[in-house]
């Protein structure tokens, strides 16, 4: 199959299923979270957020996050990334063996006193903070900016302050930053914005897109068309932050699979398997996913 102009080969897929999709969810087994990262494994995802360190008494769903990364060992070619609100996340993190740690600040203030119960400065602090903590064990930090497109609170933020932003966490020594649409206000036009407030340097640069308004396959293939290759997605397309009124699920791991199938783009996952995962994901939490893909399956021709 030949790839359409001006896309790439291939692209990068952390699914954040395990924390992102499960964090406002009533609260299910660790020994069952790990089973659904064992069987997104199976499916060919290699990059995985596992878990998040943060207190069981805000976030209930995170409840044992070490039992989690510690029934799921390391094992050549897989990242198990965890999420961390502050410095004693990350020891925690860092002493439970975690590949990669996950820091989040919003470029929204409100947001961020909200979510993390700190003004967005606060936390540029708390993050360089983690980098030093991680730095000496070689754990690579990835910094996702929350509200990259607009916050539910201020509403528009403009580009040049988010990549502003950007910059400085990674003078601060993270390793990555992914730029994140936490209530689904992107469209394509505001990712060409964004890449244009980057200058076009795109090269490491991830997305967390959520689908609250349906947009997030169509910015998924906006962000493939200016050169973005790492994405953030959720199997069966569970998640959403639960400090952000009206925020809706993540873009479905299985829907980028399948627009990227279908372009000839390669993501080394295996559909069929991943609609499985999606089905025992929906057996985990006692309901239907809302991913379309994981009910429809990937669009085939209609036959007589």
């Amino acid at each position: 199959m030949t790839i359409p102009a001006g896309l790439p080969a291939s692209v990068v897929v952390r699914d954040v299923g395990p924390r992102d999709g499960l964090q406002p969810e009533a609260p299910i087994a660790a020994e069952d979270r790990a089973l659904l990262v064992d069987a997104l494994i199976a499916a060919g995802v290699h990059r995985i957020e596992v878990a998040a360190f943060v207190s069981p008494k805000a976030v209930p769903a995170m409840a044992g996050a070490a039992d989690v990364v510690a029934a799921v060992p390391p094992r050549p070619g897989l990242v198990r990334a965890a999420l961390v609100p502050n410095r004693r996340g990350a020891e925690d993190a860092v002493a439970a063996g975690i590949d990669e740690v996950t820091v989040t600040i919003s470029a929204s203030e409100a947001y961020n006193q909200r979510n993390v119960k700190m003004s967005t400065a606060e936390s540029e602090t708390e993050i360089a903070g983690i980098v030093a903590l991680t730095r000496d064990r070689g754990t690579p930090v990835d910094a996702v900016i929350s509200c990259a497109f607009g916050s539910p609170y201020e509403g528009d933020i403009a580009p040049d302050e988010v990549v502003a932003l950007a910059d400085r966490l990674t003078h601060a020594g993270v390793t990555t930053v992914t730029f994140a649409d936490t209530t689904g206000m992107a469209t394509p036009r505001r990712i060409d914005d964004l890449v244009d407030a980057l200058a076009g340097d795109t090269d490491g640069v991830g997305l967390h897109l959520h689908d609250t308004r349906g947009l997030a396959l169509a910015n998924a293939y906006a962000a493939l068309e200016r050169g973005i290759t790492r994405f953030d997605t959720s199997v069966g397309g569970l998640g959403g932050s639960p400090f952000a009124h009206g925020a809706g699920g993540n873009l479905a791991t299985e829907a980028l699979v399948a627009l990227c199938d279908d372009l000839g783009v390669a993501t080394g996952i295996d559909l069929e398997a991943l609609i499985g995962v999606a089905a025992l994901l929906g057996d985990l939490v006692g309901r239907d996913v809302p991913s379309a893909i994981a009910h429809h399956g990937p669009p085939r021709p209609v036959r007589p």
